[in-house]
């Protein structure tokens, strides 16, 4: 398991502020955001992971222009979207996008595709909430198909059938590594074993095991389907200082805001120290010094079996000098002392 086990991070492009406490031009934001990618890749970990928001509170809209800019700047580190909203975009598009990427970084890319946990993208390019499920749908289908490449003959009911028609550029070897990326839906575990792709887990509130059930769930469905079950990775919140205190401490305003801003939207209440405290103590927040955060995330790899964790390391306005540090404590003590404890 430890040879196998990957470690990533990854990012919506949280407005941050500066030092005078205003928050940060999103074209800042980006910019820091591929200096933080640059620091990711020199530290040895394997993943990046650039989210899509079209909302005021995040700077990334377009994660593959921002992934060939890392492209260029970085040597090993995988490149990837966490997650492409495919519901509210082109399948053919997705995958030409991304197969540039992989063409500019020499075959790093990877698409995390998800339907996404916020809506804003259906009205902006025109598409009907009503439809949010059978759009994914239909759509995933499509990019499964241009996976294959080869020439494409498929129908729909939402767009223009293909016929034998070919997409470029293809990937240059291989195939383009593609995840499901998975909120908590039994249905959406099934799906991804059906099209025979690996599992993202947002695993964002309560304990991490109670996702075992879903583990389950993925293996069972590949072990009918008569095929071998593809990796399974996770994706949850968390940020590193040099003591708990500390990182409780610088985290707390700045994730609280985040978190009761959405909340909001959602109709939740505000998030209290308990709360903030429980999570970080028993739940899915991985906050603390990287001895903390170590024992913490080589927890979930046991009681999940993953195949990679990715920690989103952006949370609210905390700033630019603060993230650079707890990705540094990342890379340098969390990643080997997890391959310690697993050893």
């Amino acid at each position: 398991m430890t040879t196998s086990l990957e470690f990533g991070l990854d990012t919506f492009g949280d407005v941050t502020r500066d030092a005078a406490g205003a928050a940060l031009p999103h074209a800042q934001v980006i910019r820091n955001v591929i200096d933080e990618a640059v620091l990711a890749d020199e530290l040895g970990i394997d993943f990046i992971g650039l989210g899509e928001h079209h909302r005021a509170d995040f700077a990334i809209s377009a994660p593959e222009v921002m992934l060939a800019a890392i492209a260029a700047r970085t040597k090993r580190i995988r490149l990837g979207s966490a997650v492409t909203v495919l519901s509210s975009d082109d399948p053919i598009r997705v995958f030409q996008r991304f197969s540039t990427v992989d063409a500019a970084s020499n075959g790093r890319a990877e698409v995390i595709l998800g339907r996404g946990s916020f809506t804003e993208s259906f009205p902006l390019f025109g598409f009907d909430l009503n439809q949010y499920e059978a759009l994914f749908e239909e759509k995933l289908d499509l990019f499964v198909e241009l996976l294959k490449q080869e020439p494409v003959t498929w129908q729909g009911k939402l767009r223009a059938p293909l016929n034998n028609q070919l997409v470029f550029p293809p990937i240059e070897h291989g195939r383009l590594k593609t995840w499901i990326g998975v909120g908590g839906s039994p249905e959406s575990v099934v799906r991804a074993a059906r099209y025979d792709l690996p599992l993202l887990l947002a695993i964002i509130g309560g304990d991490p095991k109670r996702f075992a059930p879903y583990v389950e769930l993925y293996h069972r469905a590949f072990k009918q389907l008569g095929r071998p079950a593809k990796p399974i990775g996770v994706h949850s919140p968390g940020y590193v200082a040099d003591s708990d205190e500390q990182a409780r401490e610088e985290l707390f305003s700045d994730y609280k805001t985040m978190r009761d801003r959405i909340g909001g939207e959602r109709g939740w209440p505000p998030m209290g120290r308990d709360e903030f405290v429980r999570e970080a103590e028993q739940g899915s927040l991985y906050v603390g010094s990287p001895e903390t955060v170590a024992r913490k995330v080589a927890a979930t790899v046991k009681a999940l079996g993953i195949a990679r964790f990715q920690l989103k390391y952006s949370a609210g306005p905390l700033p630019h000098e603060k993230l650079m540090r707890s990705i540094e404590l990342y890379g340098r003590k969390v990643v080997p002392l997890v391959r310690d404890m697993l050893a």
